[in-house]
């Protein structure tokens, strides 16, 4: 049988903006692994009779709900009475758990106040899911088809809870797992890639195959749902080569967590060494790498010259060059490329150069106008980067994003000289 799941999220704090619902993803990313469909996410306030509508809507449309928030001692901490009320249940004090919040505050060296006991109130007839990071239990119910989860707000306690408690549960009720496949790609927007993969998308239905913008890239999501994880990637595999086979070189890996990851594993498995001299990225490229666990072997360090003196003085960009070709071109690009890898003795090298914005350079350069240089044993190779409309953040991931592409071209051998 397949379960649909509708997470509510109870507190204003969301809405008003001031935390982001973290939960929310976490959550479906974990009830998609399990087989459960999550088709709709609702924030509410902390108002019990607007939580009482949400709470009626999505039992007409799921039959798992799921609430996060709401569990607390204080006033506006109102997501149990309102759901017991919801389905015709009555709270019901636990002395237990009256006991485990005193031992809590105890252990903290704290004294309790009256208020905390009340989250020892429950549904009648639930499961309490204990907090082992908290005050709030969590709970667990099943009435009029429907069962009920309740989770504690911060994400710290949220997790746990559910993973050790509450996905056990639902584990048992799903006969299938939902498996999913990510490809990265880079060179390429979403809605070329959505045209150029617009027959496969279309034609599938399990696995689906489906497109998403994040950060300069995209990624297509191959996802299957079967018995067995070994027969959701057999269904995946043939997508999966059909999809590669259409955007080539592209895609630059299939699980990865970004290209700097790998970018690190190339330049370890090849026993190389990469330095980078950055004026518009202002230290990204070199920020992504060092963020890896493992960089130290690989990277060098880096200069940002975002001065032309820095240029001259630290990387032996000469003065006539800058005068004659302006800091933001090629020949510029790569001289900071060549300096950097002389200063360091790298086995590699990348510079940025280029226009940010939000308006054009004192010569007349275009915002969003770069130069990425790769200077290599084999060479040096210098591309102009058009980042087109884009604000000075984004022109500066997308120098950043390219750099690193370019390092990854060539060391899989995918540039020639």
């Amino acid at each position: 049988m397949s379960h649909t799941a509708e997470l509510i999220a109870v507190g204003t704090e969301l809405l008003l903006g001031n935390i982001a619902n973290t939960n929310a993803q976490f959550l479906s990313k974990e009830l998609s692994t399990l087989g459960i469909n999550v088709f709709y996410h609702t924030v509410v306030g902390d108002n019990p009779q607007r939580l009482q509508e949400a709470v009626k809507v999505a039992k007409s449309r799921a039959d798992i709900i799921i609430t996060t928030g709401g569990l607390g001692p204080t006033c506006d901490d109102l997501t149990k009475q309102t759901l017991a009320d919801a389905f015709g249940k009555n709270l019901i004090y636990h002395e237990d758990i009256a006991n485990q919040i005193k031992s809590y505050f105890d252990r903290l060296g704290r004294t309790i106040t009256e208020n905390n006991y009340q989250q020892a109130m429950l549904p009648e007839g639930c499961t309490i899911l204990e907090n082992d990071r908290g005050t709030a239990p969590g709970c667990s119910f099943t009435a009029e088809d429907t069962l009920v989860i309740m989770l504690p707000g911060p994400p710290f306690e949220c997790e746990a809870m559910f993973l050790n408690q509450a996905a056990p549960l639902l584990r048992t009720l799903s006969e299938d797992m939902i498996v999913s496949r990510t490809l990265r790609v880079y060179g390429i927007g979403e809605s070329a890639a959505e045209a150029l993969l617009r027959d496969q998308m279309n034609a599938l239905t399990n696995p689906t195959l489906a497109p998403y913008a994040k950060g300069g890239e995209v990624e297509l999501r191959i996802t299957a749902k079967a018995k067995t994880e070994e027969e959701a990637r057999k269904l995946i595999a043939p997508v999966e080569d059909e999809v590669r086979a259409i955007l080539g070189d592209k895609i630059y890996g299939a699980d990865v967590a970004s290209l700097e990851e790998v970018c690190l594993d190339l330049l370890t498995k090849a026993n190389l060494t990469v330095a980078t001299a950055e004026s518009c990225s202002g230290g990204i490229v070199a920020k992504r790498l060092t963020d890896l666990p493992g960089s130290s072997k690989v990277f060098l360090g880096g200069v940002v010259s975002y001065a032309n003196n820095a240029k001259e003085a630290l990387l032996g960009v000469s003065a006539a060059l800058l005068e004659t070709e302006g800091a933001v071109s090629a020949p510029v690009a790569e001289a900071m490329a060549k300096g950097i890898r002389a200063a360091l003795g790298s086995d590699l090298a990348v510079s940025t150069t280029g226009v940010a914005g939000p308006g054009p350079d004192e010569r007349g350069n275009p915002a969003g106008l770069v130069y990425v240089a790769l200077d290599t044993p084999k060479g040096c190779l210098v591309r102009e980067v058009r980042a087109g409309f884009m604000t000075r953040d984004q022109v500066r991931m997308a120098a950043a994003q390219f750099a690193l592409d370019l390092i990854r071209r060539y060391l899989s051998g995918l540039l020639t000289f």
